[in-house]
């Protein structure tokens, strides 16, 4: 089997040179770049979300693990806002604008913001295992999807997957408590 690769540096010069305000976007990048900045728009809002349902969740935990819960929630929710601003960077990296209204989270968001009553340690565990696993099920589908045609946004989004998968890990943990 023959290996056919030819890099051809002198082309690669000339497009870098031609084409020097699109950044860190070059002709080789293999992706919709519009479809992947409205995914990883979905990507922080879910993000947004998530880390407003552990902020609360943290603040209105009561019973006799309050304290270990809530450290969990809040510890949680510190990296949540993290995946959102990793996300957005990624978006501002391709050119586009991070979405972060208010008033379209919610419907762009994979999970759902909740408020059990009277302060329910177990519905909010149950709560938030349930949206990471929504979430890393859907990571799971738009990093097959990127395939190897944006690598970056790959590997930003299989290094938030980790995390969702430790939280999902430790909430149930929480759980079986």
């Amino acid at each position: 089997m023959a290996d056919d690769f030819v890099l051809d540096v002198t082309r690669i010069r000339d497009e870098a040179r031609r084409k020097m305000e699109e950044g860190p976007v070059t002709d080789t990048y293999g992706s919709d770049r519009d479809r992947v900045i409205g995914v990883l728009n979905d990507v922080v809002a879910t993000e947004v979300v998530c880390w407003m349902r552990y902020t609360r969740h943290a603040i209105a935990a009561t019973g006799i693990d309050r304290a270990q819960v809530s450290a969990e929630f809040t510890d949680h929710a510190k990296e949540e806002m993290q995946h959102a601003l990793q996300a957005a960077e990624r978006i501002s990296q391709l050119g586009g604008d991070p979405d972060f209204d208010p008033a379209t989270i919610k419907q762009r968001a994979h999970t759902d913001y909740t408020t059990p009553a009277d302060g329910d340690l177990q519905q909010m565990l149950r709560d938030n295992l349930l949206a990471e696993r929504i979430v890393i099920s859907t990571y799971q589908e738009i990093i097959r999807w990127l395939s190897d045609r944006d690598p970056t946004t790959r590997r930003v989004l299989e290094n938030i997957l980790e995390e969702e998968e430790e939280h999902a890990d430790d909430l149930l943990d929480l759980i079986g408590n």
